[in-house]
């Protein structure tokens, strides 16, 4: 029997687009309600605000606003998109997806719809879904739509995470063929599940009856965090056969900066390759990682090579070699 032998091909991103709130909660909030000073969340996080959406805004109001942003750059009609998966764990609707809405509000008649949640992974593994459905021939144009409506869940007198969370939305369109001369290349997607590790499900979680979104190990996060996001970037890496020290820069799921910190002293890299907002912002969930990407968009030079690297709750990892 013959061997078969499967094509492998880069996405192309054709435009991507982000949606922050214009609130800022500052720390300062945070002491009558838990008891965290400003000094003592800072040097723990490294976050001094986040983000906050506002009384009449939601994850679908973020992602339409984030779509509308990449909009003017697309270099096609929108409704030649077939393609929709969105990424989110703290939806407003569980039945009429954040993806769904994306597809009503922009007339986009052709596409499949997809939801997917993988906690703080979950950007990469909508990438990964794409990158699916263009190798089995089944869709050539995609919407990734991330958005995270954190605070929504969040209870700020929690002392443990209440005051770790923002709000945010990302949309990418990519495709299978190149649409314009200088389009990024995703190369390389790699995730995996890690629910068996650690505190694994218990490690941070989202129950929306009941207790909202809470972290009941952080320090278990922390450790994992911290050798899974390295493994993720080695491991594109090396798929890529690119050495650490050549990858232009690193952008990491926005957990925390000593996670950061820590990843960039064991990959020996200089903090100034790893790209952040989380001082600004907080921990804007799925959306962190690709928000970073959107925000330092048109700071990238030819031939610089990108790595997103991601850590979820629950546990999950992933990562994404981009060259420009």
């Amino acid at each position: 029997m013959p061997a078969i032998f499967f094509k492998l091909f880069s996405m192309f991103i054709n435009t991507i687009g982000f949606y922050i709130p214009s609130e800022r909660v500052h720390n300062e909030h945070f002491l009558d309600l838990n008891g965290l000073t400003d000094e003592w969340i800072y040097q723990r996080t490294g976050i001094r605000t986040r983000s906050k959406a506002g009384a009449d805004e939601n994850i679908n109001t973020m992602g339409v606003a984030a779509v509308n942003h990449a909009l003017s750059k697309l270099p096609y009609p929108v409704e030649e998109v077939d393609l929709i998966v969105g990424a989110s764990y703290s939806p407003l609707d569980t039945v009429a997806t954040l993806a769904h809405v994306m597809q009503r509000e922009f007339t986009i008649p052709n596409a499949k719809v997809i939801y997917v949640s993988s906690a703080c992974s979950s950007f990469i593994n909508a990438l990964e879904i794409a990158e699916g459905y263009f190798a089995m021939g089944k869709a050539s144009k995609a919407l990734i739509i991330c958005s995270e409506h954190n605070t929504y869940y969040s209870n700020e007198t929690d002392p443990k995470s209440g005051h770790l969370w923002g709000d945010a939305a990302v949309a990418m369109f990519i495709s299978k063929e190149k649409q314009t001369n200088g389009e990024p290349e995703i190369r390389e997607i790699h995730t995996r599940g890690l629910a068996h590790i650690g505190k694994g499900t218990g490690g941070v979680y989202l129950r929306p009856k009941t207790e909202g979104v809470v972290m009941p190990d952080g320090r278990d996060v922390f450790m994992n965090a911290c050798k899974y996001m390295v493994e993720a970037i080695e491991y594109v890496a090396k798929k890529q056969q690119t050495p650490i020290e050549d990858i232009s820069y690193i952008v990491a799921h926005q957990a925390n900066m000593r996670i950061l910190t820590n990843v960039a002293h064991q990959l020996q890299l200089p903090e100034e390759r790893f790209l952040s907002n989380i001082e600004e912002l907080g921990n804007t969930g799925s959306a962190s990682s690709a928000l970073v990407l959107a925000q330092n968009f048109e700071r990238f030079n030819p031939n610089d090579k990108i790595v997103l690297t991601v850590f979820g709750g629950g546990y999950s990892s992933g990562s994404c070699f981009i060259r420009f």
